[in-house]
């Protein structure tokens, strides 16, 4: 005894298909995407921090320059 499919049975399975694979591949995208957003936002981070660093130590180099002391 062979299982006999009909069109619809075939179609729905086909579409079915389809869009598990859309979701699967949608949510791996969203997953770059995030690690991407996440990446860049901790390098603009890193980046106002040694700005704020290299700030601190030209105002620290300008008054030591300014000191009268010997």
């Amino acid at each position: 005894m062979s299982d006999h499919f009909s069109k619809p049975e075939i179609r729905k399975d086909a579409v079915q298909g389809a869009v598990e694979a859309t979701a699967n591949t949608v949510g791996q995208v969203a997953t770059i995407l995030t690690t991407a957003v996440k990446d860049v936002a901790g390098a603009l981070g890193g980046l106002a921090t040694e700005v704020f660093e290299i700030r601190d130590a030209a105002r620290r180099a300008q008054a030591q320059s300014e000191d009268p002391r010997p």
